[in-house]
């Protein structure tokens, strides 16, 4: 394995190789020879604003199995934006969170496809931000990093460069390069993008209902920037080259002899092929091993006809075989798309497979759907909660809250499997993101609905395209659930099968048979108006903009069509929350009325959550939000606040309890807790004069009064008790 030699007296004399580039507005700094003398491959990544990431390449040995064995990490570390992190025990970085598991996700996109699919060797790429100012994320410079440190490691196999970039645009097609924080909050769309020098590769986006013309004009002006960073990096590739011994490495791959592709050629004829149409999940993928047992058992006899030798020394591996036969069942299926318009279910290239929605599903649920597309089905649930169910963000950054959650499960039974129930995978949570950034953008504002939301999507069976049926799932169950979600949302997953510019066809709503077939996995979500997601993964070069705006276009009619069968299930969303629902009222509160909602060391709140039998939470800016079981409650509790946080006014009418009497002066009477007045001996509504207080009044008697003065600048209220 290929690593720097150094001896300690000469490790502090080593060149460190520095060069910075003014790309997208920005100055970004690439660096190695500084960090991680020992790794294969070493890349640090800084720019203007202070962010420092360091990625590095680690490559092992040989690994038996038919995959390729490259894992991706994403490390955040609290110090680097000068937090402790971590809870009251546990100060260390512990599991990573979920936006490092989705950053390695992103990462290991667009670098995986660049390694050919039989590499064996073991390669680790582990990103680490080292110190970031906070002002913005920074993770996308993973994916440069990756790929600068794969080419510092000299490994000949890497298709290389690969860069990554995240833009935001604005609703006149203003574009930002590497926005902070504050600017994403305002963002029309937020578009992380990665390519090559001739193309666009992966793409992850959420947006505000964004069209197809402005989302191609990003993609155009994010990969000029790629390109922008591919070309630095194979000028700091040339410049290390100078100062360091770069012997390339060669990695393992995994190989098949010829003699049993071209044996499975001559003996799986496409009528052979044509009898898998047509079938269904579980009975194709038994016809496919039918096809490899009979294919294999004429490869034995064939061998031992002409060798006379016996069975149990024919030499092909059984992996070689299927992967020839599954290589044949490829080239004939791609072949009828392209020539026929035929896919392998006999649906047309632009055909979305039934759909069928149903909800409510769940009784005792606050919301619940489930979506069918074919035999993929997930059933989706809704819950409601308070504020006190908002979930904590606790990263590298400043402390956040999340009011809407989306978590996806994909559980063995699903695909017909039998497995260990481990916790949840990447994929699940890369599914769960996906779905809550189609969804986000149609939630109605908190001040119009304070509930927190989080959805579950349980996958029930799974045909392809799962990840896309519980975004539908979820827009239904939501509605089910009474949340005022300004515009129903649709997703489809589309494919594409890619000979030549002039010989292509995109395939609608692909299911599970398809996915290893196509050249690009494109899934957009979508309400009648615009893009509110995209995930793109492209798996060829050289794929223009005219055949991606046609995958775009394409998918309109997909959509729609999902969008009118999800419409005749639930066209609005429900009138009333379920009854099994907590019910959720605010107020917002002035500033200089919080203590008196407070009380003292909290007494006041604390009185009203046990008076009323609900949870009142008080935020900082303000808003107080009471959770109920039932609704009179809510409102009663509400109301209490209201009358705590009202100025009393000239006109007012209270009653109130005498809890002083000034014998020759009058009664001092408190109408609400903390707030109290006097009624003059005048003004008791008495027709003779009242010589004592006494004769007219007790402590603790209650009375209706009426304001009738106030002096602000004594803090005086001037009662006059109501007779009759």
């Amino acid at each position: 394995m290929k690593l720097l030699h150094l001896k300690d007296r000469e490790a502090l004399d080593r060149p460190v190789i520095t060069r910075t580039y003014s790309i997208g507005g920005k100055n970004i700094t690439f660096e190695s020879g500084r960090l991680a003398l020992f790794a294969h491959g070493a890349a640090v990544i800084s720019d203007e604003s202070g962010n420092f990431l360091l990625t590095t390449t680690g490559i092992g040995w040989e690994r038996d199995g038919d995959f390729f064995p490259l894992t991706v990490e994403f490390q955040e570390k609290y110090y680097a934006t000068g937090k402790i992190g971590g809870n009251r025990f546990m100060k260390r970085e512990w599991r990573p969170s979920e936006s490092s598991i989705l950053n390695a996700r992103i990462i290991d996109r667009p670098i995986r496809p660049m390694f050919p699919k039989e590499t064996r060797t073991e390669i680790q790429i582990i990103s680490t931000i080292l110190s970031s100012s906070g002002l913005s994320d920074f993770w996308f410079y993973g994916i440069t990093g990756a790929s600068l440190s794969l080419m510092l490691a000299g490994i000949s196999e890497f298709e290389g460069p690969v860069s990554g970039a995240r833009i935001i645009s604005d609703t006149h097609g203003n574009f930002t390069f590497d926005p902070t924080f504050e600017e994403l909050r305002n963002a029309h769309l937020d578009l992380t993008i990665a390519g090559t020098l001739d193309a666009i590769t992966m793409v992850e986006s959420q947006g505000q209902e964004v069209s197809n013309d402005l989302m191609i004009r990003a993609f155009e002006y994010a990969h000029g920037i790629i390109r922008e960073l591919c070309e630095a990096q194979n000028d700091f590739i040339t410049l290390y080259k100078k100062s360091y011994d770069f012997s390339p490495i060669s990695l393992v791959l995994g190989t098949r002899d010829p003699a049993v592709i071209e044996e499975v050629h001559t003996l799986v004829t496409g009528d052979m092929i044509q009898a898998l149409y047509g079938l269904g999940k579980l009975e194709f993928h038994d016809a496919l091993h039918d096809l490899f047992e009979a294919t294999k058992a004429k490869m034995i006899e064939r061998w031992t006809w002409e060798t006379e030798g016996g069975a149990e020394d024919f030499p092909y591996s059984d992996a070689d075989i299927a992967e020839s036969v599954k290589d044949m069942v490829k080239y004939h299926m791609r072949d009828t798309v392209l020539s026929k318009k035929v896919r392998l279910d006999g649906r047309k290239t632009n055909e979305v497979r039934p759909v069928r929605a149903t909800a409510p599903i769940l009784p005792r649920v606050h919301g619940s759907a489930l979506f069918e597309r074919g035999v993929t089905q997930v059933l989706s649930i809704t819950t409601l909660g308070g504020p006190a169910d908002i979930q904590i963000i606790d990263d590298m950054f400043e402390e956040e809250t999340k009011r809407y959650i989306h978590h996806y499960n994909f559980p063995p039974f699903s695909v017909g499997d039998v497995k260990p129930l481990r916790g949840v995978g990447r994929r699940e949570v890369g599914h769960g993101r996906l779905a809550e950034k189609a969804l986000v953008p149609v939630l109605p504002d908190e001040t119009d609905f304070p509930y927190m939301i989080r959805v579950v999507s349980e996958t029930t069976t799974c045909n392809g395209s799962s990840s896309m049926a519980s975004i539908c799932g979820s827009t239904l169950s939501l509605m089910d659930a009474g949340v005022p979600i300004r515009k129903m949302v649709a997703w489809v997953a589309m494919g594409m099968i890619y000979e030549s510019a002039d010989n292509f066809e995109v395939l609608a709503d692909i299911q599970a048979q398809e996915d290893f077939l196509g050249d690009m996995d494109f899934k957009v979500a979508r309400t009648h108006d615009g893009i509110t997601a995209l995930q793109m993964d492209c798996k060829i070069a050289g794929l223009s903009m005219e055949i991606i705006r046609q995958a775009f276009d394409r998918s309109v009619d997909a959509t729609e069509y999902i969008l009118g069968e999800m419409e005749k299930c639930l066209s609005e969303p429900r009138k009333e929350l379920s009854p099994y629902a907590p019910f959720l009222l605010a107020v917002q509160v002035p500033e200089v009325k919080m203590r008196e909602v407070i009380g003292k060391w909290g007494e006041t709140i604390q009185g009203i959550e046990k008076q009323f039998g609900v949870e009142v939470n008080l935020a900082d800016d303000g808003k107080c939000t009471v959770t109920a079981k039932t609704q009179e409650s809510g409102k009663a509790a509400i109301e209490f606040i209201q009358a705590i946080i009202k100025d009393v006014e000239i006109g007012d009418v209270y009653e109130g309890k005498i809890i002083k009497i000034l014998d020759t002066v009058g009664a001092i009477v408190e109408i609400w807790r903390g707030k109290e007045g006097m009624i003059h001996i005048s003004k008791f509504g008495l027709r003779e004069r009242v010589a004592n207080v006494n004769d007219v009044a007790k402590v603790g008697e209650i009375v209706k009064v009426r304001v009738y003065n106030i002096d602000a600048e004594k803090g005086r209220i001037g009662l006059e008790k109501i007779v009759g």
